[in-house]
């Protein structure tokens, strides 16, 4: 079902598309391609809002996907083929975050196909936007799969070649408890990338083992004694490339342990953020008031900062290639 969910602030009309498929419900909306809320069993597993005015003015990119390149590029500068490109510097004024001011997050995009169960969206992102070079024409498919499963999938293709990193933001609580802190996390990842002080990867891949950033076994999320300074934003790396096909990924367990989210994807890392940042003014979901750690994020995607790092992964997309991104979040 489509239906009018409100009008942004320059007039522009925002559509909400509602999916549903036996225990999944979704609601998707056209700016931003949010999932405004995703239900399991009647049970909301994601953080958003109930008004449009709130996506506008104090989202923390809730349900957003992420571009033209998530994540954080150092001083929103890069060099390609020669040429330097200075990108939109929107945190801080120094880190390039999430495609920019204005990025795919804060876009309008269109309906181009829909059904009980699924829906395609597009976006044309023309060249120059936010300070990137070339057009990109990008599409996302969301699909409520009859085996319990939230499948996203990615594509883009460019007239010009162009960095292209596209990411899910959603922040997920799968019980509804004030925070995810006794939330049951494991990460299928042996290395994850230190961060300095911006958030910016260092440049050093560093093993897991005996650090906080160890949760191949699966462990709560609160801190232990003496990790109080312990920050959770950083990219656990999966692979070296993207891979063909879904693999396991990450997985999630509510605080008794009654509900379990698998995330599966294709893509070379995953961004843990704990939402230690989170701070919104303004009631969301069913008149939630949300609190720093009320939710977490697990975001597929190339290694942050790529486009400046040689060994990281590979994210530029050339004229004729097609960028390819499949990520499913899995319940029971």
């Amino acid at each position: 079902m489509i239906s009018d969910f409100g009008t942004l602030a320059d007039g522009t009309p925002v559509r909400e598309i509602l999916l549903k498929k036996g225990s999944l419900e979704a609601s998707v909306l056209t700016f931003g391609a949010i999932i405004r809320d995703l239900k399991v069993d009647g049970q909301s597993v994601v953080l958003g809002f109930d008004d449009l005015e709130s996506y506008e003015k104090h989202s923390p990119y809730f349900g957003v996907v992420a571009g033209r390149c998530a994540n954080r590029i150092a001083g929103g500068h890069m060099t390609i083929d020669g040429t330097e490109y200075q990108l939109d510097l929107n945190e801080a004024g120094t880190t390039h975050l999430h495609g920019g001011s204005e990025g795919f997050s804060r876009k309008v995009w269109q309906i181009e196909q829909s059904d009980k169960a699924s829906v395609l969206l597009k976006l044309v992102s023309p060249d120059g936007d936010m300070g990137y070079p070339g057009k990109v024409e990008a599409l996302v498919r969301y699909t409520l799969t009859g085996t319990g499963a939230l499948r996203i999938k990615f594509s883009a293709t460019c007239d010009s070649i162009t960095p292209v990193n596209l990411t899910q933001h959603t922040y997920f609580n799968l019980d509804g408890s004030d925070t995810i802190l006794d939330h049951t996390l494991e990460i299928a990842a042996e290395t994850y990338l230190p961060v300095d002080d911006r958030l910016i990867p260092t440049g050093d891949v560093r093993n897991v083992a005996w650090t906080p950033y160890d949760f191949r076994e699966g462990r709560k999320i609160r801190r232990k004694p003496g990790e109080d300074d312990v920050i959770y934003d950083h990219n656990f790396c999966l692979a070296d490339t993207a891979r063909e096909a879904v693999e396991f990924a990450a997985a999630l367990e509510d605080t008794a342990g009654d509900r379990r989210m698998e995330m599966w994807t294709t893509e070379p890392g995953v961004q843990f953020y704990d939402a230690g940042m989170l701070d919104v003014p303004v009631s969301g979901l069913g008149g939630r008031s949300y609190v720093r750690y009320a939710g977490l994020c697990l975001e597929a995607q190339r290694w942050p900062d790529s486009v400046n790092r040689p060994g990281f992964t590979d994210v530029l997309l050339k004229p004729g290639e097609t960028y390819n991104h499949v990520t499913e979040y899995r319940f029971s």
